[in-house]
């Protein structure tokens, strides 16, 4: 600590090392997240969540679990709806094909007439304590109809799939569309070569080490509510909460949070259990407070990625770049969250020619709804997809044309004393070295020596690749 403090002294300002100051309480267990608070004289939630991926809901009766001990309430969407409590919106800035507003598939707080995705809450109990909450929980009573249902963004755009919302014809949400067309065109017409490639990056679920939590603390005198919750924008949950499902003043809600426990893009979205925590604290006027478990976590956070892209790059006779074309598939799931729209799309595409000096570029991304948990942010926000893409195509093209790949990258990176560049897309690159980066990396790994590993690494039975 002493020497980075030392460092930190003689370069300061960016680049320079920063001393980390909240390790040693995270560590030694002195740290303060949202669960470990004093839960003395709180009220608990549970949800009670649909098993179906697609179902229209036939009817909620909560008789037995309101008579099951330690119960003070079970909410369904009646209730909010007669406190005239909304859903959470999606940032407007994307359009459909036609130019219409992007399709309204705003989050609900709770299902009304049908679930959307595996862990769609339907529910919510508030009891004295986490069992009898979740005891409770399990003695709703939710009747479903099953209908049919897509999970995967190729299949829910193919003619006669199951519709997520009518709103969205054909299941898609948006139409997001970038770069020069007739460029592209006209470079591909006199390209030397062409490469393509077909790339899928999987869905996957954060896990932070902290499960989604929220407190929330309601002045019956002031009407005003102070929620405590795991978020990595807090104001976003501020702005969202009061004016969309409370109805009040910004001013009325305030938002604190604690150690954060991870995120990574997990805990950037606006969650309908911070909602309904705060909503229920008002309704009730006492204290609610939530916790996911671990398995209640893998079916109603956000995910990540999900993100089908066919792509072609296009050469001269020198393997030099001349144009790119990018169709991409964007999975957002049963509902459009706040930032999930944007991540494939106005994030994204301003990374898609990478650190390569490409004549022409041409983007499309559809945004599609499928019966699945939303997707939203998560480590990168869309770039690393892009990212991973270009470089394939750089790949295959190497084999394409037989230029090695490495020589292949250099005559195609952005030179330093191009700086600033402008890409094809608009965006400026303010600074960077792409082509010493690239030796440095290869130094580092002994690229020069990498054909002799692979073949001693074949002689053992191995593949080294």
């Amino acid at each position: 600590m002493e020497r980075v403090q030392a460092a930190a002294a003689i370069r300061p300002g960016i680049g320079a090392p920063i001393p980390r100051v909240a390790d040693l309480r995270l560590l030694t267990g002195r740290a303060a997240f949202t669960i470990d608070r004093d839960g003395a004289g709180h009220a608990h939630a549970a949800f009670v969540r649909s098993p179906h991926a697609h179902a229209r809901l036939a009817g909620i009766d909560s008789r037995e679990a309101l008579r099951m001990p330690g119960v003070i309430a079970v909410f369904t969407a009646a209730d909010l709806a007669g406190d005239g409590a909304g859903s959470l919106p999606a940032a407007p800035m994307l359009r459909q094909r036609d130019g219409q507003p992007m399709a309204a598939a705003s989050w609900h707080l709770l299902a009304s007439d049908r679930v959307r995705h595996v862990g769609d809450p339907v529910a919510m109990v508030v009891a004295d304590s986490v069992p009898h909450a979740q005891d409770a929980a399990e003695a709703v009573r939710a009747g479903y109809e099953p209908l049919a249902a897509v999970v995967d963004a190729r299949a829910a755009v193919a003619p006669g799939a199951p519709q997520v919302w009518h709103t969205a014809s054909g299941n898609v949400a948006a139409w997001y569309e970038c770069g020069d067309r007739a460029a592209v065109d006209a470079a591909f017409a006199r390209a030397a070569r062409v490469a393509r490639v077909a790339v899928f990056n999987q869905r996957l679920a954060g896990v932070p080490l902290e499960p989604r939590a929220a407190i929330c603390d309601f002045d019956p005198r002031a009407r005003a509510w102070t929620l405590q919750c795991t978020s990595q924008h807090s104001h976003l949950v501020r702005n969202h909460i009061a004016e969309s499902v409370l109805r009040v003043p910004r001013e009325k809600l305030r938002v604190t949070v604690g150690d954060l426990g991870g995120g990574f893009g997990t805990k950037a979205a606006v969650y309908p259990e911070y909602a309904l925590v705060a909503w229920a604290a008002g309704r009730l006027e006492r204290t609610v407070r939530w916790e996911a478990s671990r398995s209640e976590s893998f079916v109603s956070d956000v995910q990540g990625r999900d993100l089908y892209t066919e792509a072609e790059l296009a050469l001269d006779g020198e393997g030099r770049f001349l144009a790119l074309r990018v169709d991409s598939i964007a999975n957002a799931g049963a509902y459009l969250s706040w930032l999930g729209p944007i991540i494939p799309t106005l994030a994204a595409s301003r990374v898609i020619p990478g650190p390569y000096r490409t004549a022409a570029v041409h983007a499309v991304v559809r945004v599609v709804l499928t019966h699945t948990v939303p997707v939203e942010a998560y480590r990168g926000a869309g770039r690393p997809e892009y990212a991973y893409l270009m470089e394939r195509l750089v790949e295959a093209a190497a084999r394409s044309t037989g230029i090695d790949a490495i020589e292949l990258r250099r005559r195609n990176l952005v030179a330093r004393a191009q700086m600033p560049f402008r890409n094809a897309l608009g965006d400026v690159y303010d600074s960077g070295d792409f082509p010493r980066v690239m030796q440095a990396a290869l130094d580092a790994s002994d690229g020069a020596g990498f054909a002799a590993r692979r073949l001693e690494a074949r002689a053992r039975g191995c593949r080294l690749g």
